[in-house]
């Protein structure tokens, strides 16, 4: 079958075997892929947890149809539409635990399903379950103008925040976050940022912050925070190490809590799909809770999509069709 591979010349589509699902596995005939930042940096060699390396085939996020079922999988049959996340989403088939995937709406095609399942399991997970948001209370998504960032948003407002902050360097993407459920948006490049962000809460800092970005914010961040508030670590965007005031985290009693599927147990994605399904899936239904897409390529010219991606200049998700 088709698929996109990390080879000895870099990422390029090539044959490779089609799998068989085993256990609790699913196959799936993909129909359109989304993509994500750790997909970019797969395409050049790098080891996003235990995927990357030569040989391996891309992507994590797809949507399509279930064309066989492993001995062991329930909850779905063949013929059902579905879209989930996992390894080797970049190819014709690829394989998916049946508790890491979600029925498709039937007013929902294929490249809009394609958009979802990451943003919705990483930032309900980052929002609610990690994050704690509460009704009534303040957020700040850092790095919000990503396809991520911009469901955090829309999943804070939905769960009740009174107010939403949304942070962006770019001043195009800034200015379109009200569409997504900013109250504020803010400019994290601009020493100033943290200033608005204190006018907004009335001296006292956010109660949540969800950081995509790390790096050089990480002290902003904690001055952008009321006492006993929470920062949870979804991404590191801005740098993987920086300088970390441990007197001002101690002094503001700031819960800092650091996630990542790379860690997870399979059983632990299966809690986090079950919990989206059970809290936001009436609002994934309505359409309430859905990002834009930027640009839809086709399979052939999934090379542009990626150099598409490097320019950064998207808001929303791309796609790619097979």
């Amino acid at each position: 079958m088709k698929a996109y591979v990390y080879g000895a010349n870099g990422a390029a589509i090539g044959d490779v075997a089609k799998p068989s699902p085993k256990g609790t596995q699913v196959l799936v005939k993909v129909s359109a892929c989304g993509l994500n930042r750790a997909d970019l940096g797969m395409t050049k060699g790098h080891v996003h947890g235990s995927a990357g390396g030569l040989g391996t085939v891309l992507g994590m996020e797809w949507a399509g149809e279930v064309a066989e079922l492993g001995p062991d999988a329930r909850g779905v049959k063949v013929g059902d539409k579905i879209m989930g996340s996992g390894s080797a989403a970049f190819a014709e088939y690829t394989l998916a635990d049946h508790g890491r995937l979600f029925r498709t709406p039937s007013n929902m095609n294929f490249e809009e399903a394609a958009t979802l399942p990451v943003a919705l399991a990483t930032m309900h997970n980052a929002v609610v379950t990690n994050g704690a948001l509460q009704p009534g209370q303040s957020v700040l998504i850092q790095g919000a103008s990503s396809g991520v960032g911009l469901m955090a948003m829309q999943i804070a407002k939905f769960k009740g925040a009174k107010l939403v902050i949304g942070s962006s360097t770019d001043a195009t993407r800034r200015g379109r976050l009200r569409e997504f459920g900013a109250d504020l948006a803010v400019d994290s490049s601009d020493p100033g940022w943290v200033d608005q962000v204190l006018e907004a809460t009335g001296g006292e800092g956010v109660d949540l912050i969800v950081d995509q970005i790390s790096g050089g914010v990480a002290n902003q961040n904690l001055k952008a925070t009321k006492i006993k508030g929470r920062i949870v670590n979804v991404g590191r965007l801005g740098g993987t190490h920086g300088d970390f005031n441990f007197d001002l985290h101690a002094a503001r009693r700031i819960n800092y809590i650091g996630v990542t599927f790379r860690t997870r147990t399979i059983e632990e994605i299966r809690e986090i799909f079950a919990e989206v399904r059970t809290d936001i899936w009436a609002a994934v239904e309505s359409r309430k809770l859905q990002l834009p897409i930027d640009k839809v390529f086709a399979f052939d010219d999934i090379g542009k999509a990626f150099e598409h991606m490097e320019a950064n200049r998207h808001l929303g998700k791309i796609v790619v069709t097979l």
